[in-house]
């Protein structure tokens, strides 16, 4: 997965996660990136500095941070980025693991052919893609996390 820093025709910024360059740019073509703000379709790649960290003895280990295209993020964001991962780890806690079958079992559960539940798994962008076109009601986890046959 690739982040792109995003701005519209309104100068409202945001982020836009994708599977390569190229799917950015055909899902910009079909009109499918638009603002979460406002709305508008007319959205481009706002430009990003590289984020290269410093050598290792030379962070400071103070206070957890957070950087971001064009510094750090502030003490508030990273508060709610923080609410976001315990969310979504308790939400993991009652969820099922699927793993590859994810879109398999979510397009079963919206069409009916078996019991809706919480379940979270693997899927490619192109999976992803054709769920969203279909209606399927999925959305990605905003935190990384290890699957269970990936942890220790």
């Amino acid at each position: 997965m690739i982040v792109f820093d995003l701005t519209c025709g309104e100068g409202h910024n945001f982020e836009g996660w994708f599977g390569s360059s190229d799917d950015f740019a055909a899902q910009q073509a079909r009109g499918l990136v638009s603002c979460p703000q406002c709305g508008s379709v007319e959205v481009a790649k706002a430009p990003m500095a590289p984020a290269v960290p410093k050598k290792g003895n030379q962070q400071a280990a103070s206070q957890p941070s957070a950087h971001v295209a064009g510094g750090k993020l502030p003490p508030e964001a990273i508060s709610m980025l923080e609410q976001i991962a315990r969310m979504q780890a308790e939400s993991l806690k009652t969820s099922i693991w699927v793993g590859d079958g994810f879109a398999e079992q979510s397009r079963e559960m919206h069409y009916g052919e078996r019991e809706a539940e919480a379940i979270h798994g693997k899927a490619t962008p192109e999976e992803a893609r054709a769920l969203a076109e279909e209606g399927v009601p999925v959305m990605p986890i905003l935190i990384p996390f290890a699957p269970p046959d990936e942890l220790n």
